[in-house]
């Protein structure tokens, strides 16, 4: 999906499966600076912001990029034969020379590193109180738990909170996670927690992570990601009682479709 200025543009199919782009509907929305917005669905979407900022570039009028979900994200390194496509798309997206690049919730600092002109938002910690508040989560008795040490990093700087971070072994080529661990200490039982990180896929690291932390005490745990991809229908996080609700915004989803999912609008945060 590609907005400007908030209108979401059309794009069509030639028969043979070329774009066909639409410069009247384009010039109906355009403005002396203009904001493009880039909800990742698939690759023929970069083909898209690269034809909308081209022409945008022919009218000369500057633009800035607000990427939903950084594609690629999750391939911030290299591991053995792994390509480092992150780095790729980054390129591609350097080429087009926005005045501006504003990331949603990036994996890791590497995208921001690779982004020529970015910064970040940050939804799940934009969020926290939102959530906080509805499931009557107490400061001085419940946690905040990362589930590594690059969620941990992220959002381990806020302040006033009782924190467990997890330490997982991932086999990186199949993203399997071989062992998980929580490291810290409790001192009762029966405490809530809200797990927070970016990305949702089909939920297995959330489940062991709150397998492991039933098993030190909590008894209420939810979910906050910035993320949360369509596949988390297809795995087992919302069919357990492992989770008791999951929290995220419309950067991948479009809605709800699961009792469990609450959903934030990007633009309401």
């Amino acid at each position: 999906m590609i907005q400007l200025n908030d209108v979401v543009l059309e794009f069509k199919l030639f028969p043979n499966g070329e774009t066909l782009v639409d410069g009247e509907q384009i010039l109906n929305h355009v403005n002396e600076f203009n904001i493009v917005t880039f909800k990742y669905e698939n690759d023929s979407d970069l083909i898209k912001v690269m034809f909308l900022k081209n022409y945008l570039d022919d009218l000369d009028l500057k633009a800035s990029l607000i990427v939903y979900y950084m594609p690629y994200s999750r391939m911030d390194r290299v591991e053995g034969s792994s390509v480092f496509t992150l780095k790729y798309v980054s390129n591609f997206i350097n080429s087009l020379n926005f005045e501006k690049v504003t990331l949603v919730e990036p994996h890791s600092d590497v995208s921001l590193a690779l982004i020529n002109k970015s910064t970040a938002r940050y939804p799940s910690v934009e969020l926290l109180d939102k959530v906080i508040s509805e499931v009557g989560f107490k400061l001085n008795e419940d946690y905040l738990f990362f589930p590594d040490a690059g969620a941990q990093k992220r959002y381990g700087k806020v302040r006033g909170y009782q924190q467990l971070v997890g330490f997982k072994v991932r086999d990186f080529q199949t993203g399997q996670i071989m062992k998980l661990d929580v490291v810290g200490s409790v001192e009762r039982k029966g405490f809530k927690v809200i797990i927070v990180d970016d990305l949702c896929s089909y939920g297995g690291t959330f489940i062991r992570s709150a397998e492991k932390l039933k098993e030190i005490g909590a008894s209420e745990i939810y979910l906050l990601v910035g993320h949360c991809e369509k596949s988390i229908y297809k795995g087992k996080l919302l069919e357990t009682d492992a989770i008791d609700k999951v929290f995220t915004t419309n950067s991948i989803l479009d809605q709800a479709d699961h009792e469990k999912i609450h959903v934030f609008e990007i633009g309401g945060m």
